[in-house]
């Protein structure tokens, strides 16, 4: 029996217009900003941008409002990136396990060497420690290969 035709992947979500990006630039700046104070450096009406907020959402372009750490406890912190290697079929319940850990930044799965990618940040070099063993006694884990970041050379994730 021939394969149906798989559906084309969903568009991803994007934002419209000027307005939008400019919108979302300033909520990246300041996630916590008013919607009239939006409103006035937009140059629009408050309910617009509680409208152009709603959609954003509901599209998936925004999905969360967040806290960024001043630089001085960001600095004081342990980064570290962890190529992870698992066993075929255990993926699921690894991702799971790790997603408990406070200190998980961003995990990817990835192509090449390792099957994921975990972005940690720790208050200490013993508590990287004591993650890293977590995280290698993890069943589904098989290998764990660990770079610790000594200077951020370029950030564009604000």
């Amino acid at each position: 029996m021939p394969k149906s035709p798989a559906a084309p992947p969903a568009p991803l979500p994007v934002a419209k217009d000027q307005l939008d990006r400019d919108l979302l630039a300033l909520l990246q700046a300041n996630a916590r900003e008013s919607t009239a104070n939006l409103a006035r450096k937009l140059g629009v009406a408050r309910t617009t941008v509680l409208a152009r907020l709603s959609r954003l959402e509901r599209e998936g372009v925004i999905v969360g409002y967040t806290v960024r750490l001043g630089q001085d406890l960001a600095d004081r912190s342990v980064h570290a990136y962890v190529g992870i290697t698992t066993e075929p079929k255990s993926g699921r319940d690894v991702t799971r396990r790790l997603a408990r850990l406070p200190e998980l930044r961003q995990l990817c799965s990835v192509s090449g060497e390792f099957d994921y990618i975990a972005q940690l940040r720790a208050d200490s070099m013993s508590r990287l420690d004591a993650l890293l063993d977590e995280i290698g006694e993890i069943d589904g884990v098989t290998k764990t290969t660990t770079s610790v970041v000594l200077a951020v050379r370029t950030d564009r994730t604000a």
